[in-house]
């Protein structure tokens, strides 16, 4: 045989085998690889990665959770355009292979053999990137590159094209924490996808290539380059656009911007308590799995309330004069605004007042450089409030607070002038086919500063329990700390109705006399407690109702004196409050335990509702991504013409205080005894019973000592502590001041119409208020600028006396008038009348010495 033929044979054979055992190591590769594949029928079951959304009880948006933006869309709602440009970017074939596109991988083979690059591009489809993004790692190997082809066209086997294409356009990633192209087209041009240009469209369609170094934010011009010369150019290659449409897409300029989803409602602290509470319920990816979130807020209400404490702390800030300066910056000498600017980066705005540096201080006046760079000269006009020139006040470096002001401007003519009768209709006729202009402002600023002092209000409707409005402080920004749910505060006077509830359930009544007089409790070590009235002076015996019109501490300490300490603390547990937060001693009377405003706003709501406890809650609604609800809250709901649902209140032992005898109350629903006036007994209430499915609240106190204390604080509005109040002009508003040691703590609570609202002003710090910063003075003028929106159109809430409630006439001194003619009118309660006929007048007494008791 000759010498070739040999040769060839071997070379034949030996390339056979080489083929055979290339075939065998591919073959061993594929099922290798293919063994490892995922479960493609996953994909349809996927959940991609969606932010929470937190909306007010009207559906605006309040807040939006997660570190992802991504809102899913569906193929059928993405615009053929929208696909076109896609697909002429990253895989015309698409719709005709097979999940490999063998033309793209030759390419990308020659390219290997031909050219030096390691990488190159081409081979990869649409269906390949889906299986890269969602299954496989981004390291490039050949292993990865063989999985990812064969895990491709597994997906093409069990998927349609559009189901790999809606994953597509739903996982990529399109730079800036946008994750899908309706996120992108929000994010990047504020827009939805029906929305958008054909240049829009383009530019969105070159992203996922350089999602972070080519996005149209962060290199536009990179981005405009691939816009044109690639997208637009293959679009119009593939027929999907004509040259002239091209064209014109690319004369138009890049305008991409950041566009936020718009917060709608302003109530951070409540999502924040939304956000702990969802995460509470269903772990911590809640945040990615596109909860939708509907709140119990009110956004008229919660806007109020968020300006009632702006209002209120800047009122109360000025009237303590300009602070010391917040912060201090070394300028050079040649500084620029730019550079000035720059230092601002990182301090936010708070509540409206604008972080700004003085860069000149002199000739009673100072210029300064806000964040965005604009500059201002802020004369003596800006700071009047502080009696001082601004030049006065800060030198160049100082970071200063200013609040942009508009006024509106009043034109002649804007006042409408009375017109002739049959004038009218004609006038509103053309006024309909007006447009109406926006009215001008003028702007001015004003030298400001951050307040010293924080509050907090929370705002419940007292049937269910629902939070209508809560602030947790003057300012998100500068501070998380929620107060009106975590800040623990002394309560002071506005504690005292918790007090006379128990009292009242003990037998006293409003007419009831107590001694307002010096008493002195002997404690252990010696040491003695005196117990002080604000005012410094004693008013002898007083009745009930008067001693909490005038807030007065001695009278409340004597009457926890006599109920007993102990008795009180689990009474008033009933309220929602507790018990261990209690004080087990008769400071309690003063309203030294430490609660948080929520648990006082929780108690009132006691009083407004007619005895129920609610509990207060903020989640209605929680519905799932695709639009399921899960949860729907029905609240347990009080309702006065129910039958109750089990007792609560504490059992109490027969005692005798003061000739009272104060025993176990009697059953409200038995036949009520003869009063001196049958006739006035007070009238059967029958309301409207609730509907079937209602959840009832449990009953926390006697329905006849609720009404007993609404009267009473009805009377503190009216001629009491809290007579600014009146100035609501309804006769359903009550409500009780509340102050503590050294002015640390100013609160109001107090109900109107079908609202309860607790307002708390204090420092952080614990320091004094200032002198005579009575809750009155710090704290009501809050309540009342938010509670004239609350109440605006809401009916007056009537308290009618309810069952078991007889009208009595008592003197001054606390005794029945025989014929219930002349003095002063009560309503009491029909077991009560006996003790009030047997008591004993103690008014005579003619000195009022120091009592001693030992407090243990």
């Amino acid at each position: 045989m000759p010498r070739f033929r040999r040769l060839l044979r071997w070379a034949l054979l030996a390339s056979l085998a080489a083929i055979l055992l290339g075939g065998l190591a591919l073959a061993t590769l594929y099922f290798v690889v293919s063994s490892k594949l995922p479960d493609v029928q996953s994909l349809r079951h996927m959940e991609m990665q969606e932010p929470m959304y937190v909306y007010a009880k009207d559906g605006r948006l309040m807040a939006l959770f997660g570190e992802t933006r991504r809102y899913p869309v569906d193929i059928e709602q993405v615009p053929e355009r929208v696909k076109q440009a896609f697909l002429a970017t990253e895989d015309a074939r698409f719709y005709e292979h097979h999940g490999v596109d063998y033309k793209g991988v030759a390419r990308a083979v020659w390219l290997l053999a031909t050219t030096s690059d390691k990488r190159v591009p081409g081979g990869s489809t649409i269906t390949q990137q889906v299986a890269r993004q969602i299954f496989l790692s981004s390291e490039y190997s050949y292993s990865r590159k063989l999985a990812e082809m064969l895990l491709a066209m597994k997906m093409e086997r069990e998927l349609t094209k559009d189901e790999i294409f809606e994953l597509y356009l739903n996982k990529s990633f399109f730079g800036n924490r946008a994750y899908g192209v309706g996120a992108a087209a929000e994010f990047y041009y504020g827009k939805t996808l029906d929305q958008l240009d054909l240049d829009e469209m383009a530019s969105l369609a070159s992203i996922p290539k350089f999602p972070s170094s080519g996005n149209p934010l962060s290199n536009p011009e990179r981005a405009r380059e691939r816009r044109d010369n690639y997208v637009l150019s293959r679009m119009a290659e593939l027929g999907f656009i004509s040259t002239a449409e091209a064209a014109q897409a690319r004369a138009v300029p890049m305008h991409a911007s950041p566009h936020e989803r718009p917060i709608e409602v302003n109530a951070p602290y409540v999502a924040e308590m939304v956000r702990q509470e969802m995460v509470a319920r269903y772990g911590g990816d809640v945040l990615t799995r596109g909860y939708h979130v509907t709140t119990t807020i009110d956004p008229t209400l919660q806007a109020a309330a968020d300006l009632a404490i702006r209002n209120g702390l800047e009122i109360y800030d000025h009237r303590h004069g300009w602070n010391k300066i917040e912060q201090h910056f070394d300028l050079a000498d040649d500084e620029d605004a730019a550079t000035t600017a720059a230092r601002l980066r990182r301090i936010p705005a708070q509540a409206g007042l604008l972080p700004a540096v003085v860069t000149r201080s002199g000739n009673g006046s100072i210029d300064v450089v806000l964040a965005d760079e604009t500059t201002l000269t802020l004369d003596a006009s800006t700071s009047r409030w502080t009696g001082r020139a601004p030049s006065a006040l800060a030198k160049r470096g100082d970071m200063v607070r200013v609040r942009r002001i508009e006024t509106p401007v009043k034109k002649a003519g804007d006042e409408k002038k009375a017109g002739k009768p049959g004038e009218a209709a004609a006038a509103t006729a053309d006024a309909d086919a007006e447009t109406v202009a926006a009215p001008e402002v003028k702007v001015s600023w004003r030298l400001d500063q951050l307040p010293r002092g924080q509050s907090a209000l929370v705002s419940l409707n007292p049937e269910n329990g629902a939070l209508l409005a809560l602030s947790g402080g003057f300012s998100f920004a500068g501070s998380k700390f929620n107060r009106a749910t975590q800040a623990r505060r002394q309560p002071g006077s506005s504690f005292k109705p918790f007090l006379y509830a128990a009292a009242f359930e003990r037998g006293y009544n409003p007419a009831s006399i107590v001694l307002d007089a010096p008493v002195v409790f002997r404690m252990r070590g010696g040491k003695v407690w005196r117990p002080q009235n604000d005012s410094g002076n004693f008013a002898g015996p007083m009745r009930l109702r008067e001693a909490l019109v005038q807030s007065r501490n001695l009278v409340s300490v004597r009457l926890l004196d006599a109920i007993g300490v102990d008795y009180a603390r689990r009474y008033i547990s009933h309220f929602g409050i507790d018990e261990a937060l209690l004080p087990p001693n008769l400071s309690m009377s003063l309203g030294t335990a430490s609660l948080p405003p929520m648990d006082i706003a929780r108690g009132y709501s006691v009083f407004a509702n007619g005895g129920f406890r609610i509990t207060p809650w903020f989640i209605d609604e929680v519905r799932d991504r695709d639009n399921k609800v899960i949860f729907k809250e029905k609240p347990p709901t009080a309702c006065r013409s129910c039958t109750a649902t089990g007792s609560t209140q504490a059992v109490v032992v027969s005692n005798v205080v003061d000739g009272f005898n104060l025993g176990p109350a009697k059953d409200a629903s038995a036949k009520p005894a003869q009063g001196p006036d049958e006739a006035t007994k007070a009238p059967e209430q029958k309301p409207a019973p609730p509907p079937a499915d209602t959840v009832l609240a449990p009953r926390a106190i006697d329905p006849r000592v609720a009404y007993q204390i609404v009267s009473m604080m009805r009377d503190v509005v009216q001629r009491g502590t809290g007579t600014a109040a009146k100035v609501l002009d309804r006769e359903d508003v009550a409500g009780k001041t509340g102050s503590t040691n050294d002015y640390r703590d100013a609160w109001f609570s107090g109900l109107g119409g079908d609202v309860v609202t607790t307002v708390w002003v204090g420092r952080d710090d614990f320091r004094s208020l200032g002198y005579r910063e009575y809750g009155g003075r710090a704290a009501l003028p809050i309540w009342i600028e938010y509670m004239r929106t609350a109440l605006k159109d809401r009916p007056i809430m009537p308290n009618d006396p309810p069952e078991g409630m007889v009208k009595v006439s008592v003197a001054a001194n606390g005794t029945l008038i025989p014929g219930g003619s002349g003095g002063i009118t009560e309503y009491v309660k029909v077991e009560d009348l006996e003790r009030m006929q047997n008591y004993t007048d103690y008014s005579s007494d003619e000195t009022l010495d120091e009592e001693a008791f030992d407090i243990f």
